[in-house]
């Protein structure tokens, strides 16, 4: 099924400034990887791609840190679309969408993809 969570963009750059990411305080779980992270219009900002390594983090500063996750900037999830022929539309509104309308757009907006080895 389709989980929504709430967070927000606490900075602009990912680990070490990593500028191809964001970094969100919206919880992250496994298998959500792909995920698109929205704003508050609806648009995605960004693909899902990591999490902190919190147990890393716990055993270098005794203290466990808590949502910080990364999603790929939405700038490079286009040249990827772009360049495998893949069609999108870019959001436009300046409407602020619920967090039901946010998860009704996102349920018509992606799918599920499974690799098996």
């Amino acid at each position: 099924g389709l989980n929504v969570s709430r967070g927000s963009v606490s900075s602009m750059k990912g680990i070490q400034g990593d500028e191809t990411s964001l970094q969100i305080s919206a919880p992250v779980q496994p298998g959500n990887s792909g995920g698109p992270a929205i704003d508050k219009h609806g648009a995605v900002v960004g693909v899902v791609v990591s999490k902190l390594d919190t147990v890393a983090v716990a055993d270098a500063t005794g203290d466990i840190a808590q949502n910080i996750n990364f999603p790929l900037r939405s700038s490079l999830a286009k040249v990827f679309l772009m360049s495998t022929g893949i069609d999108y539309s870019e959001a436009l509104g300046e409407e602020v969408v619920s967090p039901e309308k946010a998860a009704e757009l996102l349920r018509a907006s992606t799918s599920l993809v499974e690799c098996f080895r």
